[in-house]
């Protein structure tokens, strides 16, 4: 019986890994050029469309190669016009993909993991757990399905899809080399042409991963800190007891020194009340980030069931943002998108087949919470 070849997806492979492999297979380099524009510019899965192609070498291609893409289980659209689809990948679990038109603008919120390992206490992703990275094609096959939505994509016309935020489920620099080729796509000329400008990672602080992040791209960069003080942002962010504060803001201006243009870093803040909202955090914020060139971006939080966190007030984030602004910070707050549809910051779930127990944990805390609140008569029946 003849033993059955196991196909390679070119979905996520960047130029330059797909240069090495028509070479490998006795192919010119400009064959990858080719196939990269068929696949992201003209959304093209099937060899057989690929008309500039030899009919030799699409059968080739077909013979050792695939072009495959997440499936869509689940795709709803907010009120506020924010889309989200549900995708399941090989193993079963999903990931969500995120959406939000705003003017000429629009930003898709990309996952690159399946949960995430990290266990940030306000984020109900972190509460689903961990199962797995995701493939370079799965992380690019977010974008390639979004943009499909809309139909064909031609690089000419108005680009439905002007951003890019590695802002989704999982943390980008726990699953760095995926991670990497995926956005080199997203900024190929011949693919998706997004600017470093407008492509942006956001990472918790894994501080190696990040310094060796600024030695293969020079993507934007946010920082999920979230805390002004290394006590607070230990209980909010776990991954701080390994980098703590001080080393994380110096990896991130080692970040910028080798940066070939001025820019600055997102700072992300989500303002919980009561908990790091009060007029101390602010002026400790302003006092943390002097020295580093940023911008800050607040964003009340998202609640999520069982969470134990509230949503600050209009007047508290107001207050919050003016103590930044007068200090001389640039300070956006972040409007709550699609959460009709569990589409915010924070609220992205998917469904986890979760390795770490987590979930379970997770749960089973819930439910001794809930009980325990039953029996004080803080549960209406």
């Amino acid at each position: 019986m003849q033993e059955q070849i196991e196909k390679v997806n070119l979905l996520g492979m960047s130029r330059s890994k797909m240069e090495a492999f028509f070479l490998s297979h006795g192919e010119k380099k400009f064959r990858a050029t080719q196939v990269i524009q068929w696949i992201h510019q003209h959304g093209v899965s099937d060899f057989d469309h690929m008309t500039n192609i030899s009919k030799g070498l699409r059968e080739k291609l077909k013979e050792i190669a695939e072009i495959r893409f997440p499936e869509v289980i689940y795709h709803d659209v907010s009120a506020d016009g924010t889309k989200k689809w549900v995708m399941r990948l090989d193993g079963g679990s999903s990931i969500e993909t995120v959406l939000i038109p705003e003017g000429q603008r629009g930003t898709l919120c990309v996952s690159s993991q399946i949960g995430c390992a990290l266990d940030c206490s306000f984020c109900s992703t972190g509460k689903q757990g961990f199962n797995r990275n995701l493939t370079s094609a799965e992380v690019i096959g977010q974008v390639w399905v979004a943009l499909r939505s809309f139909g064909e994509y031609n690089p000419g016309k108005e680009k439905p899809i002007t951003n890019v935020v590695m802002m989704g489920m999982g943390e980008p620099l726990l699953n760095f080399d995926n991670v990497v080729d995926a956005m080199s796509i997203m900024m190929d000329d011949f693919a998706y042409g997004i600017s470093k400008r407008r492509l942006t990672l956001s990472t918790s602080g894994v501080v190696p991963a990040l310094d060796q992040l600024g030695d293969v791209t020079d993507v934007s960069l946010a920082i999920s800190l979230h805390a002004p003080t290394d006590d607070l942002r230990d209980e909010l962010v776990p991954v701080n007891k390994k980098y703590p504060i001080k080393e994380l803001l110096a990896a991130c201006q080692r970040y910028l020194d080798k940066l070939s243009d001025r820019r600055k870093i997102t700072i992300e803040y989500t303002l919980i009340k009561g908990v790091n909202d009060r007029i101390e955090h602010a002026n400790k914020l302003t006092h943390l980030l002097k020295d580093l060139p940023c911008k800050i971006n607040l964003i009340p939080f998202n609640p999520f069931p069982n969470s134990g966190y509230q949503k600050p007030s209009r007047m508290e984030v107001e207050t919050f943002q003016n103590i930044l602004a007068s200090a001389g910070y640039v300070t956006t707050v972040r409007s709550t998108r699609g959460d009709d549809i569990d589409a915010a910051c924070g609220q992205l779930v998917g469904r986890v087949e979760d390795r770490t127990r987590r979930s379970s944990r997770y749960i089973k805390m819930v439910n001794v919470t809930d009980g325990a609140d039953e029996k004080a008569g803080l549960v209406q029946p």
